[in-house]
């Protein structure tokens, strides 16, 4: 079960694809942003979402949110999926799981990331959470959805 709506996001470091350690609670402080955790580097699903969030950038840029992408590969293997695929966002590498399984993300027995997008607010509280393992564009759209509703329409 996802994190729910109106939880406080753990905080963490992780490795990301700038070289530089990303901190949520210090690089996204009051701003929004959309977290995503998926399987694996280069694989259809992944690819697929990957790809879509990246066609769908800039309706986020348009609120200053950021898009943030999370698996349990390493920085080397994201380097790769971000560069053949021309993502003009962060992947960060959560190589030993620990904010997998803080964000709820986890698949069990298997220990690989589930498909969780989580958008959170300035103050980094869960304001939508998707959670469904196939259907990959379904989380954009579910985020775009969600943004519209939230700050569009205000």
């Amino acid at each position: 079960m996802a994190l729910k709506v109106g939880d406080k996001a753990p905080d963490f470091t992780l490795p990301s694809t700038t070289g530089e350690d990303f901190n949520l609670y210090n690089n996204r402080k009051g701003k929004p942003c959309i977290i995503y955790f998926y399987p694996k580097d280069f694989t259809p699903g992944c690819t697929a979402e990957a790809c879509d969030f990246r066609d769908n950038i800039e309706f986020f840029k348009q609120f200053d949110i950021d898009v943030l992408g999370v698996s349990r590969d390493d920085i080397e293997t994201h380097l790769k999926f971000k560069e053949k695929h021309n993502l003009p966002f962060e992947l960060l590498a959560d190589t030993k799981g620990t904010v997998t399984k803080a964000f709820k993300a986890t698949m069990p027995l298997v220990g690989v990331s589930k498909r969780i997008t989580y958008l959170l607010d300035k103050d980094q509280q869960v304001v939508a959470a998707f959670d469904k393992l196939f259907g990959a564009k379904a989380h954009i759209q579910e985020m775009i959805k969600k943004v519209k509703s939230d700050l569009v329409e205000e």
